[in-house]
């Protein structure tokens, strides 16, 4: 929406001293529901900063009907992750809705390129990030208003500049990071004193988790998702599912070849 866009500057403004729970109190009464539909998305990798989320989100009752929670499964997930689905779905009353991407495209896509296409090159690799990510998560926000994340900026070289209240122009929606300015060890703090539950691999040495055969442990000393496509430049190291606000937009992908 247009008039949301626009009042991007003044609702940072206006937000700029609202704490975590406040913050995401203003969120839900800004950005939905419409006629009786959430129009406020949150997207959880299954981290440990998007469990600290839904956590703080469950504080309020009413959660489940204004908030769409949802993830990306992309078939390639680790055991780990899929475990702590199925703990979430016990432990919270705001359903994490499982989003998959369409058969017909993955098959078509490994068949023509192989089921481990992404460690042949970078433009392989974000292709099956487009069919496996890219795709699902625009069936996830169609009809949207605004989405929450759990990016902060100390995650990656990428994310540095990342806003708590941003226009995400690939989406046509408001993107909300409520931890943006949060540190790795404040959500680590967060989480163990209130007993969240959190992904099994976090104490293995994965801060950052995404899809098994795309993801190691992180060594001491390295960045945060050094262990993302850790063949890959610290430069390259998004899947388009979070595009920078002077970004283009990502390429569309053809599995008769790419183009």
């Amino acid at each position: 929406m247009e008039q949301d866009r626009l009042a991007v500057e003044r609702w940072r403004k206006e937000t700029d001293s609202l704490g975590l729970l406040p913050f995401l109190r203003w969120a839900m009464d800004t950005f939905g529901p419409d006629q009786g539909l959430p129009t406020l998305a949150f997207a959880s990798s299954l981290g440990q900063e998007d469990q600290w989320l839904l956590w703080n989100l469950c504080q309020f009752t009413e959660a489940p009907e204004m908030v769409h929670a949802f993830t990306l499964d992309t078939g390639r997930l680790p055991t780990e992750t899929y475990e702590l689905l199925e703990t979430n779905r016990h432990a919270f009353a705001l359903q994490v809705h499982a989003y998959f991407p369409e058969s017909g495209a993955v098959e078509q896509m490994v068949n023509n390129h192989g089921v481990n296409l992404f460690y042949e090159s970078l433009d392989l690799r974000k292709a099956c990030c487009a069919v496996r990510k890219v795709a699902p998560l625009k069936r996830a926000l169609a009809g949207r208003r605004a989405w929450l994340t759990g990016l902060r900026q100390g995650q990656a070289a990428t994310r540095a500049q990342v806003h708590r209240i941003e226009w995400d122009e690939s989406h046509g929606l408001i993107k909300l990071n409520p931890l943006a300015s949060w540190s790795l060890a404040d959500v680590q703090k967060a989480v163990e004193q209130h007993e969240v539950p959190v992904n099994a691999l976090h104490a293995q040495g994965y801060p950052s988790l995404g899809c098994a055969p795309c993801t190691r442990a992180v060594a001491p000393g390295e960045d945060e998702r050094s262990g993302r496509w850790w063949w890959e430049s610290a430069d390259k190291k998004e899947c388009g599912l979070h595009i920078a606000p002077d970004a283009k937009t990502p390429p569309r992908w053809s599995f008769g070849g790419l183009s």
